[in-house]
C-alpha cells in the first residue's frame, strides 16, 4: 500500500526534503542535515509536520466517564483548556500506546495518539465507551499538525497569534487564530524545549507553514524532520511507543507509574494487573546510559554486565548525542543494576563498549520547570 502524504507534502518537496517511509505515512526525515537541525532547536527554533499523528474526538455527557474507564489516567480531573499526558493499556496491564488528551469543553475532549497506533485506539476507545453516553469519532482527518520548537518558538509566533503566548501554561489549549486562520494552540512538544503545537484545518497548513518559516527566519528558525525530532526527544529522555513502550511492558517498567490513577472511583481496563505490578515491581527497569567510548550503542543491543559477560538488558533507543557530545542511550536492565553510576557494558558488534548508568532526563533546557514527559512519533 502507497504510503499516505500529509497536507505539507507539497511544501517539503520544495524544500528539497529527504523522505522515508513512516508509520504509513511519507514524511520528512531531514532538510539541511540531522546535526544542523537537532542544533537549530536546542539554539533557535525548528519547525516540524506532525500531521501523521492521530486524532480522535470523544463528546457527549459520557465521555469522561468512558476516558476514565479506558485509560490509566483521570481525565475527568482535565480542566477544560488543559491537557494531560496519559496512557491506554490492556487487561494486562501492556502500554497499547501513550496519548495525550486535551479537553476542549465540558463534554468534548481530543485524543491524541501516535501515527501506527491511532487504528487500534479508536477502536478500542469505541468498544469501552459502549454503554457510556460518549461517542468516539476518527477526527485525523481535520486536523494537520504543525509544531515550533525550540528557545525562539514564542518570539516565532507572538507576532502572528491572537493569543496571549506568555500566559498559556505548559499542557494548555486554546483557540485561538495564527496568521488569521483557526487553531487550536497547544503548549505541547516533544523535544525537551519551549514550544507549541498547531492544529489546524488540512487546507490552512500550507499557507501557515510558509508563513511560519518565514516569520522565524528572523529568529533561526528551520525546517526540520523526523531525524532530529528523535535526537531530540532522547537527549530529553523522553519515550517513543515501539521502543521504550510497548505491548510487552506496563508503565510501571517505564518509569511512569505517575500516570496510573487508582485513585479513581471506577475501575479502569488494567487496574488489577498494574495494582499488581505497583506492588511486586517490574522485572526489569527502564534506564539512561551514558557511553564512554566513540560507539554508539542501538536499539536491539543487549547490556551485559562488564565483569562476567551476562545478558542484563536491552537498549530501547541510541545515539550519539549532538548537545551533550556523547552517546547516550535508553534500555531496560534488570532492577538490581539500574542505580544512577551503576558501569555495564553494551555488545556493539561484538565488541563490549563500557556505559554507564545515569538519571533521565539527559539534557534539560536551561531554567527548564516543565516535566520531560510528552507526545510520541
Amino acid at each position: 500500500m502507497e504510503a499516505q502524504r500529509t497536507p505539507l507534502h507539497a511544501e517539503h518537496e520544495a524544500l528539497g526534503a529527504t523522505f522515508t517511509d513512516f508509520a504509513g505515512w511519507r514524511m520528512p526525515l531531514r532538510y539541511s542535515g540531522d546535526l544542523a537541525e537537532h542544533h537549530a532547536v536546542r539554539t533557535a527554533a525548528g519547525l516540524f509536520d506532525l500531521s501523521h499523528m492521530g486524532e480522535i474526538r470523544v463528546v457527549g455527557p459520557g465521555a469522561a466517564d468512558a476516558l476514565d474507564r479506558a485509560l490509566v489516567g483521570d481525565a475527568s480531573g482535565i480542566g477544560v483548556g488543559r491537557a494531560r499526558y496519559t496512557m491506554i493499556c490492556a487487561a494486562d496491564g501492556g502500554i497499547m500506546d501513550d496519548l495525550i488528551v486535551y479537553r476542549l469543553a465540558e463534554q468534548e475532549y481530543l485524543v491524541v495518539a501516535n501515527a501506527a497506533n491511532a487504528p487500534l485506539v479508536t477502536t478500542e476507545l469505541t468498544e469501552r465507551a459502549a454503554g457510556r453516553r460518549a461517542e468516539v469519532i476518527d477526527a485525523a482527518a481535520e486536523y494537520a499538525l504543525i509544531a515550533v520548537q525550540g528557545p525562539a518558538a514564542a518570539a516565532t509566533l507572538a507576532p502572528l497569534c491572537a493569543a496571549d503566548l506568555p500566559a498559556l501554561r505548559y499542557y494548555a489549549s486554546q483557540a485561538t487564530t495564527v496568521a488569521g486562520r483557526p487553531v487550536l494552540l497547544a503548549r505541547t512538544g516533544y523535544t525537551g524545549e519551549e514550544g507549541f503545537e498547531l492544529f489546524v484545518a488540512p487546507d490552512d497548513a500550507p499557507s501557515l507553514w510558509t508563513v511560519l518559516l518565514e516569520a522565524g527566519a528572523a529568529h533561526g528558525l528551520v525546517p526540520t524532520g523526523l531525524a532530529c525530532r528523535d535526537t531530540l526527544r532522547l537527549e530529553a529522555g523522553m519515550p517513543l511507543h515501539g521502543h521504550e513502550l510497548s505491548a510487552a511492558v506496563t508503565p510501571f517498567h517505564a518509569g511512569l507509574g505517575r500516570v496510573v490513577r487508582f485513585d479513581k472511583p471506577d475501575d479502569f481496563v488494567g487496574r488489577a494487573a498494574l495494582s499488581a505490578v505497583s506492588v511486586s515491581g517490574p522485572g526489569q527497569v527502564l534506564v539512561g546510559l551514558v557511553g564512554e567510548s566513540r560507539r554508539a550503542p542501538r536499539h536491539g543491543y543487549p547490556v551485559l554486565d562488564p565483569e562476567t559477560g551476562a545478558t542484563l538488558g536491552t537498549i530501547t533507543s541510541g545515539a550519539p548525542s549532538p548537545t551533550l557530545g556523547h552517546p547516550i542511550a535508553m534500555a531496560y536492565v534488570l532492577p538490581d543494576h539500574a542505580t544512577p553510576g551503576t558501569r555495564l557494558a553494551v555488545d556493539i558488534r561484538g565488541r563490549h563498549e563500557p556505559v554507564t548508568v545515569a538519571e533521565l532526563p539527559f539534557y534539560r533546557r536551561p531554567s527548564s520547570s516543565s516535566p520531560a514527559t510528552a507526545k510520541a512519533g
